[in-house]
């Protein structure tokens, strides 16, 4: 019995991916283990490996294919003994099994819905053509075709086969919509929080479409500046002393080939500093707090794409050399979309900084479902009071973000005075 080769959820937020690139072809023969393609997700760039025994027998999403939903058949595998070339490619509507309804509306990826029939029935979905002929459309499309009220009849479909996807959708008119039902109860209303529509006044302009990673960004950010109730804490500090011991922990690393950056010190700190305090090492979860027994810290870094932030595993506890050794290799290897899905998703709180751009001070957004994130800005001589006396000193002001569900003012100003202590008596950081 044939196999179907489904698009897999490589990530728990995963909906779905680009199938950049198919190391098999149709007449391989390939065992559990063996690497089939390469996916691309909102993230990063992962091998998908082969679970079953069999003969490619057919490919049904090219390489290239970009918003493929995670259920979609991409391939059908012949079993040991089967004649590949008598197997029919199977479907993804007739492989994929129907939902319930409390699975759909719990389940955070597109669940599948099922195929409409050619047969007419009166029905707020999307009507089969005229023609009779059975639409087909990836799940994810039929739900967002059903939401938004667009005719599928009159989408033409970009994926194999003619197959309607996202993309197709989102350049659909709403006014090209078949003639709805009278409104329902049951019917939901729009998003009252819709976003405007987009005007070019007559400039010249280009459209560059959103990247998975854009898309995601975009909406775990409004999220969480809809959702969490933020409240900010900025403390200036004096970098003199931690200046001076980076120079000279550099001087002892040098013949082991390690520099630390500022950046290695703050990861270090900003974790002890959680452990010290633990009452800001926490997560808001519904009628509960997770109470975190160590602190991993994540690191927003920079790629041509967007923002990722991977993840230093119990940076309080962590020698400074082993920071700078693992930020360097997850930062290259960020920047190439080669992380795994446990080097970027988890942390119990985030650190972001930008003072290499100058930036003197700025309020981060906190990356839910975390409770807090410390923004790192520019070092700079300032004019600065020490023993009573105007003095020049070099300072940076760090601001932390908090959800004010789960950590009180008063716990995110005592975790920023010992994340400023810490800084400006730094030997406690290589104890």
């Amino acid at each position: 019995m044939p196999i179907a080769i489904k698009m897999p959820a490589l990530s728990p937020t995963m909906e779905e991916g680009t199938l950049a690139k198919w190391l098999v072809k149709v007449g391989d023969s390939v065992s559990a283990g063996d690497i089939m393609a390469e996916i691309e997700t909102d993230k990063a760039t992962m091998e998908f490996e082969a679970v079953d025994e069999g003969v490619i027998a057919h490919i049904q999403v090219e390489e290239g294919a970009e918003g493929v939903a995670v259920g979609t058949v991409i391939a059908t595998l012949a079993e040991e003994g089967e004649d590949a070339g008598s197997v029919a490619p199977i479907g993804s509507d007739d492989a994929a099994p129907a939902p319930t309804p409390a699975a759909t509306e719990s389940s955070s990826a597109p669940a599948p819905t099922p195929a409409p029939t050619p047969a007419p029935a009166p029905s707020p979905s999307p009507a089969p053509a005229a023609s009779g002929d059975r639409i087909v459309a990836s799940p994810l499309a039929r739900r967002i075709a059903e939401q938004e009220g667009v005719d599928l009849a009159s989408v033409k479909g970009s994926g194999p086969n003619g197959r309607i996807v996202k993309a197709d959708l989102e350049g659909a008119k709403l006014g090209a919509t078949a003639p709805a039902a009278a409104p329902s109860a049951a019917t939901p209303a729009p998003a009252a929080t819709a976003p405007a529509e987009a005007q070019d006044f007559g400039i010249p302009h280009e459209v560059e479409k959103l990247s998975g990673m854009r898309k995601t960004i975009a909406r775990r950010l409004t999220e969480s500046k809809q959702q969490i109730p933020h409240i900010y804490l900025t403390v200036d500090i004096r970098l003199d002393a931690l200046l001076k011991l980076r120079s000279e922990l550099n001087a002892a690393l040098e013949p082991q080939g390690v520099k630390l950056s500022v950046n290695d010190l703050m990861i270090k700190a900003l974790g002890k500093s959680l452990e010290a305090v633990p009452a800001c090492n926490v997560q808001f979860a519904g009628d509960s707090l997770l109470r975190f027994k160590r602190a991993d810290v994540s690191v927003a870094v920079s790629i041509p794409n967007g923002l990722i932030t991977p993840i230093i595993s119990d940076a309080g506890n962590k020698a400074m050399s082993k920071i700078s050794k693992e930020m360097k290799d997850l930062a290259s290897r960020a920047k190439e979309g080669k992380l795994a899905p446990e080097e970027y998703q988890g942390g119990t709180a985030s650190l972001s900084n930008m003072g290499m751009f100058g930036i003197s001070q700025f309020s981060a957004v906190i990356n839910p479902p975390q409770a807090m994130i410390m923004a790192i800005g520019a070092g700079d001589k300032r004019p600065f009071v020490i023993d009573d006396t105007l003095q020049i000193a070099s300072v940076m002001s760090a601001t932390g973000s908090f959800d004010h569900r789960a950590i009180d003012g008063a716990d995110g100003a005592q975790l920023m005075k010992t994340f400023k202590e810490m800084i400006e008596a730094p030997l406690g950081l290589v104890a």
